[in-house]
């Protein structure tokens, strides 16, 4: 048989590119052993058929020993149930075939007072790891302990829940310990080589196999029973070693090739983010420029990832809200005229305006303009903040159609995300949305709450849920700079630091909160340019993001090309 691997070898490069190539590089390599295409096979070894009678007649003994009891009949192996054909000299085989034992794990809580007799849970199992010093101990008679102590080579196996067929191969075991009951055992023969046993358990073929044997739909569960039915091949007992020798060297050099792409893709975000600093930090318009220069100079290597093009996004929205994203025109209607309008306005529909609290230059932690002046959130609105409503669902269609909170959570506003409710909402309701309207994620994960989008679209068409709030900007303001000014990090941060709520539940923002968020706010006619400043950008920004899809797009289909040819 030709040696597979060296066409395989050839093209680690086009793995080390692809987006998840290194993890589809392991999963060919495991495959290509399971199909008997990894190594070389040779004429004098002894058949995996010799092997299987060797094992036979070990488990013969170990019942006439009383270790084990006598194995059940396993249902012979059907043609259509062999997946592909294997070289010669090979068997399929049960994993009941050359195991000598499968079974259930000890039941029994866990106790870190408690060392003399360990209980291994399938959480102390960490990438093939176990860290013995923090497994905790368990109360277990001592008739009990010889039928759960784990010895070297046994093999684990997860059989519920997320990491259901998880495995960990038990070796230079120091500690006297057994397992938790949410584990299954397999002990293999001792004419086997464990550890190629431990790849066939890792392989995609396994894992075909343990889903399709599963049970359960929200919480997965798989028994002994399926698992020792689960089809593998079995190469000669030499070529399992030679296996798992080549095995050992491509994944360390696929190894290898994680870590560069790690230490990579770090740097390449070190320097952009260093980039972005200076930029942000700039104090004169000449280290501005200078700043700018070298992200345009660096441009296609900056911007080969997303995370560094997310970073832009952020950086874009900070420079907007600093007043440094397009330059002032002192002929612009001062600051101070927009705002004697907005009073105005609010005070023609009589609302109370808000102290002036914001005491410091800085209320968000950065510098403007000495044109532009801050102001509570507040006391630029006509409407609200105000709550919404969240009924019950049906599945018929209504006149009214509320959203759901994902139609915001992404900053932008998405109108499938929304649900048919049986409730009567009457024309004037203020819980219908109007073009323009802000809407914000009053509560959501830390991550999202706060967020801001806007509406742009007929009137009455939708309402909010409860969990946003709905506001509404002065005629006399810019609703899309205003929106950026929300949306920028240290609008964010100012939010989700004020938001309530203890680990494990919804951080909340109320509406006091909201109404105090500080707002910069700059002339109208710079708020206009700024707004058109950043949809050019934010338009770049997509642009870039598509030619990252485009490229990886492109390497993973070379790189499954590669692994058809393979």
């Amino acid at each position: 048989m030709p040696d597979d691997t060296v066409l395989l070898e050839r093209h680690f490069d086009t793995a080390f590119a692809a987006p998840d190539g290194i993890q589809k590089l392991r999963e060919l390599i495991l495959t290509l052993a399971m199909q008997g295409k990894l190594v070389p096979q040779d004429l004098k070894d002894q058949p995996a058929s010799e092997l299987l009678k060797a094992i036979a007649v070990e488990k013969q003994q170990l019942v006439k020993e009383g270790t084990i009891r006598q194995p059940k009949s396993l249902p012979k192996i059907k043609s259509e149930e062999v997946p592909y054909e294997v070289p010669s000299g090979w068997n399929w085989v049960r994993l009941e075939d050359i195991s000598t034992k499968i079974h259930y794990g000890y039941t029994a809580s866990a106790n870190h007072d408690l060392k003399n007799v360990r209980l291994l849970r399938i959480t102390d199992i960490q990438d093939n790891k176990v860290d013995w010093e923090s497994v905790p101990g368990c109360e277990i008679k001592e008739k009990d302990i010889t039928q759960y102590l784990l010895a070297d080579k046994d093999i684990l196996i997860a059989r519920t829940g997320g990491t259901v067929g998880k495995s960990y191969l038990v070796e230079n075991i120091s500690v006297k310990a057994v397992f938790a009951s949410y584990l299954i055992r397999v002990v293999p023969s001792d004419h086997i080589n464990v550890n190629c046993l431990k790849l066939f358990i890792e392989s995609p073929l396994y894992w075909r196999q343990l889903y399709a044997k599963c049970s359960g739909t929200g919480q997965p569960n798989v028994n002994g029973t399926s698992l020792s039915t689960l089809l593998l091949p079995s190469p000669p007992l030499n070529e399992q070693s030679r296996i798992v020798a080549k095995i050992d060297r491509l994944m360390a050099r696929c190894d290898e090739l994680e870590k560069l792409g790690a230490e990579r893709n770090q740097k390449r975000i070190a320097v952009h983010t260093a980039a972005l600093n200076r930029l942000l930090n700039a104090k004169e318009s000449n280290d501005f420029s200078t700043a700018w220069r070298f992200i345009t100079q660096h441009f296609g290597e900056l911007y080969s990832v997303k995370e560094n093009v997310a970073e832009l996004r952020k950086a874009i929205l900070q420079l907007a809200v600093m007043g440094k994203l397009v330059p002032q025109d002192p002929t612009d209607e001062p600051v101070e005229s927009l705002l004697s309008k907005i009073h105005n306005e609010r005070k023609n529909l009589k609302l109370q305006s808000t102290p002036d609290i914001i005491q410091s230059p800085k209320p968000l932690g950065y510098s403007i303009p000495t044109s532009w002046r801050w102001q509570c959130l507040n006391n630029i609105l006509v409407f609200g903040p105000t709550n919404g409503l969240s009924p019950k669902a049906v599945d018929y269609e209504t006149p009214v159609r509320s959203l759901t909170l994902s139609a915001t959570t992404s900053g932008k506003f998405k109108e499938q995300y929304s649900k048919f409710i049986p409730n009567n909402i009457p024309p004037d309701s203020d819980l219908w949305l109007c073009d323009g309207d802000i809407l914000v994620q009053r509560g959501n994960t830390l991550e999202y709450v706060g967020v801001p989008a806007v509406y742009r679209g007929e009137p009455n068409r939708f309402i909010y849920p409860d969990l946003m709030m709905k506001l509404r900007m002065s005629s006399e303001m810019d609703t899309s700079f205003i929106y950026i000014a929300m949306s920028s990090e240290p609008s964010r941060d100012f939010l989700r630091s004020r938001a309530s709520g203890t680990s494990g539940t919804m951080p909340k923002i109320n509406q006091t909160t909201l109404k105090s968020l500080p707002i910069p706010i700059p002339p109208l006619a710079e708020q206009r340019h700024i707004v058109a400043k950043i949809d050019r950008l934010m338009a770049l920004c997509d642009h870039l993001d598509q030619q990252i899809d485009a490229a990886t797009s492109k390497q993973s289909a070379l790189l499954n090309a590669v692994m058809a040819q393979v």
